[in-house]
């Protein structure tokens, strides 16, 4: 075997998980994957491994699970090392810092980690206790980085859809705008080589096609909340009628007025957005702007606790199926 890659489950490191074993990480099923995971490099010896996994691998209970697959890493006799890299500086609108843990055999040549060719938008940083592991150009070296990436680049050459979109696949209604776009347009044929000339042949003349351009279809009450947020950078569940903010940067309803009810009899506003992070998180039914990026995406948003509806000038998009894709 020459290389085994993988990255065991996050769930039970992950900070999004309220309820980690934080004194017995192993006691979490998903955890012990690390172990299976190194299990596997113990059995099958390849020459390289690569192992990725979440920042708060670093974070979570004084990063006993990272130790743990470094040590045992070096404990089969590999060379080992662990980096930090953040996608927004590879040309990707997300800033979703991610960590790798490589090793190889004493005889073969430990790769260096790829080095940072855009620059980016920070949206969070490394434990302190890792910051060396932060993969960069050293501070004495001159490098032009490429301009970073945000979410105009992706997508502005989507077209608009609604709520109830459900097709698989429809046509480009403008050509691309940036090279990203022009790029994720290519045919695969283009990229890797057509197998024949019957297949070239085909790949000009065919039209690229847009697919999974869905969006997260939401209930008919949380339909009607994200109506009512304003159309503004930075918009969220706080711009609803009858919310305040006090001096303490906490949300909560005004008392002098009466909570606003749906046409199903719920209310507008919900409890769990005021209450999640004692009412100073600003995520729930956040906007997104062209010139911004996203923190990570996750593998279900949530609308009430994570910023999921992408705005234009124009109109509005709830979190669709393209935009993870792109990321």
């Amino acid at each position: 075997v020459d290389v085994v890659c993988g990255g065991p489950p996050c769930q039970g490191i992950s900070g999004y998980n309220r309820n980690r074993e934080f004194d017995e990480p192993f006691k979490c099923e998903k955890n012990k994957q690390i172990i299976v995971f190194m299990d596997i490099i113990q059995f099958l010896r390849p020459k390289y491994v690569c192992m990725e996994n979440v920042l708060d691998i670093l974070k979570f209970a004084d990063a006993t699970l990272a130790r743990y697959a470094l040590s045992r890493l070096i404990g089969m006799h590999y060379q080992s090392k662990l980096g930090i890299m953040a996608a927004g500086c590879y040309g990707l609108p997300q800033f979703r810092m991610r960590v790798f843990l490589l090793g190889c055999h004493p005889e073969e040549k430990l790769p260096p980690f790829p080095l940072p060719t855009h620059g980016a938008i920070v949206k969070n940083s490394c434990p302190l206790a890792f910051e060396r592991n932060l993969v960069g150009w050293s501070d004495s070296t001159a490098v032009q980085l490429e301009t970073p990436i945000v979410l105009e680049d992706i997508l502005s050459d989507l077209p608009k859809v609604g709520n109830a979109e459900d097709r698989d696949e429809m046509p480009y209604v403008k050509a691309p705008q940036t090279e990203f776009q022009r790029y994720i347009r290519t045919f695969s044929s283009e990229v890797q080589g057509p197998k024949s000339h019957a297949a070239k042949s085909k790949s000009k003349k065919s039209k690229p096609k847009l697919y999974d351009h869905r969006p997260l279809a939401l209930g008919n009450d949380n339909y009607l909340r994200v109506l009512q947020i304003p159309k503004k950078k930075g918009a969220n569940f706080r711009d609803l009628p009858g919310v305040i903010v006090g001096s303490d940067n906490v949300a909560k309803l005004d008392p002098t007025k009466e909570r606003v009810l749906l046409p199903s009899g719920r209310p507008l506003v919900l409890d769990c957005v005021l209450t999640y992070e004692d009412g100073r998180c600003l995520r729930p039914f956040g906007r997104l702007w062209w010139d911004e990026v996203v923190g990570t995406v996750l593998t279900c948003p949530n609308i009430r606790m994570q910023v999921t509806m992408i705005l234009s000038s124009l109109f509005t998009w709830l979190i669709i199926l393209k935009y993870l894709i792109r990321n």
